[in-house]
């Protein structure tokens, strides 16, 4: 019973991870090891400042590991991953947005600032 669970286990490793192992597999990969690196990212960036922090390379992590992703759904035609990366993909982008807003309304008011002061 052991050895036939074994051996059921083993072709089926052998047939996942050797036979079926094609350049897609390979960008599947990459982009898995990038949506990873965003919570590398994350975490780091968390331990400097001693509290949860998102830096903006969280998002450029997510939206690349999420386009790899989504190229490697669509060509395995597997609806449920596509539709998940591509609703991650535009709130990534989003939110991404958002952020790259927020950080030029400052220096916006900055320079409104500048402008009053030396008109007056």
């Amino acid at each position: 019973m052991l050895i036939d669970l074994q051996r059921i286990v083993g072709d089926y490793l052998t047939d996942v991870f050797i036979n079926n192992f094609d350049w897609w597999v390979i960008l599947g990969f990459v982009a898995q090891i990038m949506f990873t690196g965003r919570f590398l990212v994350q975490w780091i960036e968390s331990e400097k400042t001693g509290h949860s922090v998102i830096p903006i390379a969280f998002w450029f992590f997510s939206i690349a590991g999420g386009l790899l992703l989504l190229a490697y759904a669509l060509y395995r035609r597997d609806p449920v991953f596509i539709a998940g990366q591509a609703f991650g993909v535009f709130v990534y982008l989003r939110n991404l947005f958002f952020v790259l807003r927020d950080r030029r309304a400052p220096a916006a008011a900055r320079t409104r600032r500048v402008k009053r002061r030396r008109v007056a």
